[in-house]
C-alpha cells in the first residue's frame, strides 16, 4: 500500500495531508503523561518507536507488538485531539502496510478483554481511511470469525453517513475472496442489499462479479441462497438487471436449477429470480445495455457494438463526450470503433460525423 494516502484534517481548508507530513508533526507525549492520560511505560514505549527508522519499529513490533497495539488503541480511545488521532491513525498504517500480517496483533488473546475495533469504528469521518486499512487487514489476514455484534451494530447504524457504505462495501469485496468467511460476508452484503445508501456503491464496484463467481462456484447451500437472494433484492433496482444480464447470470441460473438442493426455499428463490431476469432481458433494448455502458464509463465489445440497427439510434454526441474525456485506452478503441460503425450504417454517417468534428478529435489521439 502506498504511504501517500491522505488524511483529511479538521483545518478550514480541509486539506489533505499525506501520512509523511502528518508524521512530521511533534506530538505532546509528556504532557499528555503529565496529565494522566497516557502511563510512564506508554511514554517509554513512544519514545522508543516515535520518530525511529523503520528497521528499528520493524524490531520493536516483532519483540513487543502486543503492547504497541495496546498503546495505539488506548489513545485513539482516550485522546480526542486530532492533531494526535491522526499521527496515531498514520502509525498504524505504516505499520500494517509494511506488513499486512501484523493485523493479526489486533486480535491477540491478551487483548480479548480490549475491544480493539471500537476506536475505529466509532471514529468521525477523518477516521475513515485508515479504518479500512485496519478493519480490512484484521479481517483478511487474521482469518478469524467476523464479530457479528460489531457488524450488525455498525450495519444498523453507519458511522458516517457518506463515507460508511463505501468503507464497508470495499471490505466486504475484498472479503468474498475469502474461503472462511464466505457466508458471513455475503450475508452482510444481503443485510447491505436493503439500505439505499450502499445500493450506487455496490454496483460501482467489483461486488457484483465477485458475488457471482461465488455462486458459480460455491457448493454451500447456505452461501448460494444468500447470494441468489440478494441478487434477487438488487434486481429491481438502477442497472442491476442489466449487469445481472452481462454478467451471464441467466445462464447460471438455469444451470443451478438442475441440482439437488435440499433447500426448497432456495429453488423456489432460483424459479423466481429466473423468470424477473427472463422478463427484465424482454424489456432490456440494446440501447438501455449500451447506455449503461456509457454512463459507467466502461466499454467492452458487447455483440450490440456491431448490430446494424442499433446505430439507428442517436448515441454519437455521448459517444464523443467519452473520447474527449476518457483516458482509458480499451473505452477509446471501443468509441473509434463505434464510430466507424456510425459511419457504416448510418445513410448520413459520414456527413453528420464530419460536421461534429468527429474525424479530429479521433486523428488527435492517434498523434499521442
Amino acid at each position: 500500500m502506498s504511504t501517500s494516502v491522505g488524511i483529511r484534517t479538521s483545518s478550514i481548508d480541509q486539506a489533505e495531508l499525506s501520512t509523511e507530513q502528518v508524521l512530521q508533526r511533534d506530538i505532546p507525549w509528556v504532557t499528555y503523561m503529565t496529565t494522566k492520560l497516557i502511563s510512564a511505560t506508554d511514554l517509554q514505549l513512544l519514545r522508543r518507536y516515535d520518530k525511529k527508522p523503520e528497521n528499528a519499529r520493524a524490531q520493536l513490533l516483532d519483540e513487543d507488538g502486543r503492547a504497541y497495539v495496546q498503546l495505539f488503541v488506548t489513545i485513539l480511545r482516550d485522546i480526542f485531539k486530532e492533531e494526535t488521532v491522526e499521527y496515531v491513525l498514520a502509525l498504524i498504517y505504516k505499520m500494517l502496510s509494511a506488513n499486512p500480517a501484523r493485523a493479526r496483533l489486533f486480535q491477540d488473546q491478551s487483548l480479548a478483554h480490549e475491544d480493539t475495533y471500537e476506536p475505529f469504528l466509532s471514529a468521525k469521518s477523518k477516521r475513515y481511511a485508515l479504518f479500512q486499512v485496519a478493519v480490512e487487514g484484521q479481517l483478511v489476514h487474521s482469518r478469524k470469525k467476523l464479530q457479528d455484534p460489531c457488524l450488525d451494530n455498525k450495519l444498523r447504524q453507519p458511522s458516517h453517513p457518506t463515507r460508511g457504505a463505501p468503507v464497508a462495501i470495499s471490505c466486504l469485496s475484498t472479503l468474498l475472496k475469502e474461503p472462511v468467511l464466505l457466508y458471513k460476508t455475503c450475508l452482510c452484503i444481503w443485510l447491505l442489499s436493503y439500505y439505499e445508501p450502499a445500493i450506487e456503491y455496490l454496483a460501482t464496484s467489483r461486488t457484483m462479479q465477485r458475488l457471482t463467481e461465488v455462486v458459480k462456484s460455491s457448493t454451500k447451500e447456505k452461501v448460494v441462497r444468500v447470494v441468489i437472494l440478494t441478487f434477487r433484492n438488487l434486481l429491481p433496482k438502477g442497472t442491476f438487471g442489466a449487469q445481472m444480464v452481462d454478467l451471464g447470470l441467466p445462464h447460471i441460473i438455469h444451470s443451478l436449477k438442475t441440482q439437488a438442493w435440499s433447500d426448497e426455499y432456495l429453488l423456489g428463490a432460483l424459479i423466481q429470480l429466473e423468470e424477473c431476469l427472463k422478463d427484465k432481458i424482454r424489456k432490456l433494448s440494446s440501447f438501455d445495455k449500451y447506455k449503461q455502458e456509457v454512463l459507467l464509463g466502461h466499454l467492452d465489445w458487447n455483440p450490440m457494438h456491431k448490430k446494424a440497427n442499433f446505430w439507428r439510434e442517436n448515441i454519437l454526441r455521448v459517444l464523443l463526450t467519452i473520447l474527449d474525456t476518457s483516458s482509458d485506452p480499451r473505452s477509446l478503441a471501443v468509441v473509434c470503433y463505434d464510430l466507424s460503425q456510425f459511419i457504416q450504417y448510418h445513410a448520413a454517417g459520414r456527413v453528420i460525423v464530419t460536421d461534429l468534428k468527429a474525424k479530429e478529435r479521433v486523428m488527435k489521439l492517434m498523434a499521442h
